[in-house]
């Protein structure tokens, strides 16, 4: 049992850094095309937004209502690294206490 509990936090972890890579990555994209220097008309640029966007949007959204609006600064995606790496601990914490016991 404490087996499959090991690698299931380990899955989790695993994923929670592929989430935390795509988000850092929207973040950087977002940044670019506000600042003109990748343009939404590019086909590539476009589409690769539009699949984070799609990936991302389902986690953001519900931090988005729970937070007060900031104006145009956007903390969502720093509050979902933080909660999900909090997470991880916890998950974590529990499984080194259900081995010690």
């Amino acid at each position: 049992m404490t087996v499959f509990l090991a690698l299931l936090i380990q899955i989790l972890s695993y994923l929670v850094d592929i989430i935390v890579v795509l988000v850092i990555v929207q973040f950087v994209l977002s940044l670019l095309i506000s600042f003109n220097v990748v343009n939404m008309h590019n086909q590539f640029v476009s589409a690769i937004y539009t699949a984070l966007n799609a990936l991302l949007e389902p986690m953001l959204r519900p931090i988005r209502k729970i937070m007060p609006n900031t104006g145009a600064i956007d903390f969502s995606p720093l509050v979902l690294i933080v909660g999900l790496n909090v997470l991880i601990m916890i998950l974590n914490a529990v499984y080194r206490s259900a081995v010690v016991y």
